[in-house]
């Protein structure tokens, strides 16, 4: 047994509850298991994680990769259901509604995605260097995501890019990471710099990999070249579209305030600019536990949600915020150093897809928290309140936790 990653885990939810507490706290103490208050959902949803858990923990290795597909698919089968059943909040159908208690599919997609992706790349064994299988894992990857944009729910959506880092482990060619980076940068520097700019950086830099490769091959097409600068071009050119066309009004407005474009310190800027006020008020050493003033004021919209990272910084300054990350950087690396001994790729592809998904989310919600990213939805993993993601990540955690510790006996399967 992992026990550290487990001890880990056990930490993360227990300082996560706590943290739920003082961003709810309404100056009464409340019982932690009163199911009407945040608290007490928090704590119902960890008692079935422990269960869930346990289960996971004892059930046969070989079930999660003989049973991965039929996951998937029960998986699919949620997400098409939540356009018929499921419940709307804040103009996502997202949920699907039991009494009081909500489940949202989409985290639980999360695993049957790294099972799916684990099984396609070892069982069936598929060279993911040709086309035809990175179609293939491109449609099992992305199926779900467009499920979920259609909800529409793009931040949950966004989390399945983190996939591109297991495949470019498996092999996959580093041209998809160089692309899909190339993307997001000219994104952003059409955004803020005038397009004559951005084309002559485009020329400028792929003429000048093109006398790069051509030092080291002196065969190479310029061809390939002229193409990408073409594309390129093209992209920028259509990033207006985009943007003012595709993208709501909401999202132009967060991408503008990130970008230093905006400032709306009381309007859709509001919720950033109180979290920052909060995690610069803890100063070195916080401000103590139920003592932070952001946050007993509810001056921080969604702290126990979104924004739980804020109640760390004004509560527990910056000790306690850097502890934080110090934890999650350790639970994603000894994931990925684990993954590295195993004895069976499935359960290795698998522990890649659980680091992946651990870091961007670790990423984009504190980066949410300090205004370096846009506010897009993403919980905290163990942190932040939210039943659904409780659950899901600790069943994550407890499907890796049962491969690895039994990396001894994975011959027999």
């Amino acid at each position: 047994m992992d026990w550290l990653t487990l001890l880990i885990y056990l930490l993360l939810v227990g300082f996560g509850l706590v943290n739920i507490y003082s961003a709810t706290f309404k100056g009464e103490a409340t019982s932690l298991f009163n199911i009407s208050e945040p608290i007490g959902k928090q704590m119902l949803f960890f008692i079935l994680s422990l269960i869930s858990g346990t289960v996971l923990l004892f059930t046969q290795p070989k079930f999660f990769e003989r049973f991965s597909s039929l996951l998937y698919a029960l998986t699919i089968l949620l997400l098409l259901g939540l356009f018929v059943f499921g419940s709307e909040r804040s103009g996502a159908r997202s949920w699907y509604g039991f009494g009081g208690i909500s489940l949202q599919p989409s985290e639980f997609a999360k695993i049957a995605v790294a099972l799916a992706v684990a099984k396609l790349l070892t069982e069936i064994q598929i060279n993911i260097k040709t086309f035809r299988s990175q179609l293939q894992i491109f449609f099992v990857i992305g199926l779900p995501m467009v499920l979920i944009l259609l909800q529409p729910d793009a931040g949950s959506a966004l989390i399945f890019v983190a996939f591109l880092f297991v495949l470019l482990r498996e092999g996959l060619s580093f041209i998809y990471f160089n692309v899909f980076s190339g993307l997001i940068l000219f994104f952003i520097l059409t955004l803020i710099t005038p397009l004559p700019f951005v084309y002559i950086s485009i020329f400028t830099a792929i003429i000048i990999l093109y006398f790069f490769s051509k030092k080291l091959n002196k065969k190479a097409s310029f061809w390939p070249y002229l193409l990408s600068i073409v594309l390129s071009c093209g992209y920028v050119y259509s990033v207006d579209y985009i943007f003012y066309e595709v993208f709501e009004q909401r999202h132009r407005d967060r991408f503008n305030i990130v970008l230093g474009k905006e400032v709306d310190t009381q309007g859709i800027g509001y919720n950033l600019n109180q979290s920052k006020i909060a995690i610069g008020s803890g100063g070195w050493n916080g401000k103590g536990f139920l003592q932070g003033t952001q946050t007993k004021g509810g001056f921080v919209p969604e702290q126990h949600t979104d924004y739980i990272f804020s109640t760390v910084g004004e509560e527990w300054g910056f000790v306690g915020s850097a502890a934080l990350v110090l934890v999650f950087c350790i639970l994603i690396l000894r994931i990925l150093a684990r993954a590295e001994i195993q004895k069976n790729k499935f359960s290795r592809v698998y522990a890649y897809g659980v680091a992946s998904i651990l870091f961007l989310h670790f990423f984009i919600n504190i980066g949410m928290s300090i205004g370096i990213v846009p506010t897009i939805g993403i919980p905290l993993p163990f942190i932040s309140k939210g039943g659904s993601s409780l659950l899901a990540f600790s069943c994550m955690i407890a499907i890796y936790l049962n491969l690895d510790a039994n990396r001894l006996n994975e011959t027999t399967y």
